[in-house]
């Protein structure tokens, strides 16, 4: 046993020296060996890339937390700056900033608001803590923004053209409405126009917002404040219509150099009777225009008043709505402010096309489509003891009864028929639409072809309705809310 371990010991020095030997040679060689060595460079280098990598991380939280500072910022700003709510600006604002989890964000907030308008500003900043940014002696990087937003209430021009002709007397039609039986046309339209008036004049746009009333049948009263301020041929005071030259309707304008033809006064539709209360030009005074009123509770007096009556000439109230709102007639206007006809607050308008602050819009409505229009002939009326005759005398009336049948047709002329009538309507509702006026046109129990002259008339599609019985109240409260909508801008 001994001799055998005293053998084995040479073998295991050896072993030991030969190990000995080979971790020095193993370190020798690991001293010499550049193989997957670092250099200086190649570390700094390294390090710099991991430090510009933080910096690039603290950069993407910091440009996440502006995002989302400027997203609260400007949604609370819009919300702030609408004129239809009534909180405090610097209110509405924090709250937003507040359910963000961000309560202490917003710095500042500037608010101008005037009779029509409200302007805000707003301010806000987070600082973000600074991790590798440090080194570049940032300790803290910022999250900030500004955003503005102005709301204005725009003034608005709008002409209220409704028909009134003798087709309104009907009953109108119940078919999957709420109408009672027996309700008429004229009272649906009045329910209408009322809560149309309820729509766009409120106290928020007190002596922003004016209606002109254009009442029409088979011609358009426009009433002798109007009138008087025009060149006009006049032959009696019966009524106040003015017969246009059809290249009139080429253009919206109101041209105050020609000299006006007063048309007739007299009754075409015969009853049977001497009956003179439903004459070619409406004669009473709730049946002339009113121009530029924000006197809610006249107009609704006014509109309770009008009784359907005579045929249906949509183009001459279509160009009186027009005329009311082109610029040719504001020194008219001007006039009747100063003389307490129009409301002062009104006396400047109509406002220029290119007025960014201004929208000039018409409401134009009827149940039927241009009919035939007649006029007594030039040798039975060019006298005032004529003018007289045929005031007091239904025109059909008296040709029954005083005049042989051979000779009826001597005593009248076709001024208009339905063709010309839609021509001259296409031009006039084209020659608005050119002009920048926003056209509504709603037709109501029309015809077919009622329709499509009311359709191509208006501004675009959406601009066209056509209604049946309550519907007809809806489409009002629709495009009432719509112009407030429109008169809002951002």
């Amino acid at each position: 046993m001994c001799e055998f371990e005293t053998a084995k010991r040479p073998s295991a020095l050896r072993r030991l020296r030969g190990t000995a030997s080979d971790v020095g040679q193993f370190l020798g060689r690991f001293k010499t060996d550049e193989s997957g060595n670092m250099s200086f460079l190649a570390v700094i280098g390294s390090l710099s890339l991991i430090a510009f990598g933080g910096i690039g991380i603290d950069l993407m939280y910091t440009e996440m937390k502006r995002t989302k500072v400027q997203a609260t910022l400007d949604r609370a700003v819009l919300a702030a700056t609408d004129l239809e709510q009534g909180l405090v600006p610097q209110d509405v604002m924090q709250d937003y900033f507040d359910k963000m989890q961000m309560p202490d964000a917003l710095t500042s907030v500037t608010v101008n608001t005037g009779l029509n308008y409200r302007n805000v500003t707003g301010t806000a900043y987070v600082g973000t803590p600074s991790n590798f940014t440090a080194m570049l002696g940032l300790d803290t990087l910022v999250a900030e923004g500004t955003s503005s937003a102005e709301e204005r209430i725009s003034n608005v021009e709008i002409s209220l053209v409704l028909d009134i002709s003798g087709s309104m007397e009907a009953e109108t039609t119940t078919d999957g409405t709420d109408v009672a039986a027996g309700t008429t046309k004229i009272e649906m339209l009045q329910t209408a126009t009322n809560t149309f008036l309820d729509t766009v004049l409120t106290t928020d746009n007190a002596d922003l917002v004016s209606v002109s009333l254009v009442p029409y049948s088979e011609h358009v009263n426009v009433g002798p404040d109007i009138a008087s301020n025009l060149n006009v041929n006049w032959r009696h005071g019966y009524s106040h219509c003015l017969e246009f030259p059809q290249t009139n309707f080429d253009s919206v304008s109101l041209d105050t150099s020609q000299t006006f033809e007063q048309a007739q006064h007299y009754q075409w539709n015969f009853y049977g009777y001497n009956h003179v209360d439903d004459t070619v030009c409406p004669q009473y005074s709730y049946e002339r225009v009113t121009p530029f009123s924000q006197d809610i509770n006249a107009l609704k007096k006014q509109v309770g008043d009008l009784q359907p009556r005579a045929g249906t000439s949509i183009f001459l109230g279509m160009k009186w709505g027009a005329a009311l709102l082109d610029p040719s007639m504001r020194s008219i206007n001007s006039t009747l402010a100063a003389n307490g006809v129009t409301d002062t607050a009104f006396s400047t308008r109509p406002a220029e096309y290119d007025d960014e602050n201004t929208l000039k819009t018409i409401v134009l409505m009827t149940d039927g489509q241009n009919s035939n229009s007649y006029r007594i002939s030039d040798f039975a009326y060019n006298a005032e003891s004529e003018y007289a005759h045929w005031a007091s005398n239904n025109f059909w009336y008296y040709l029954q009864t005083q005049v042989e049948q051979k000779y009826w047709g001597y005593y009248y002329y076709q001024k208009y028929n339905a063709e010309l009538g839609d021509i001259l309507m296409a031009n006039i509702c084209n020659a608005a639409k050119e002009a920048g006026i926003v056209v509504w046109s709603i037709g109501f129990e029309v015809t077919d072809h009622g329709a499509q002259q009311m359709a191509n008339c208006a501004s675009s599609p959406a601009h066209f309705f056509r209604v049946e019985g309550a519907e007809l109240e809806k489409t009002f409260y629709s495009i009432g809310r719509a112009i407030n909508q429109l008169r809002l801008t951002q």
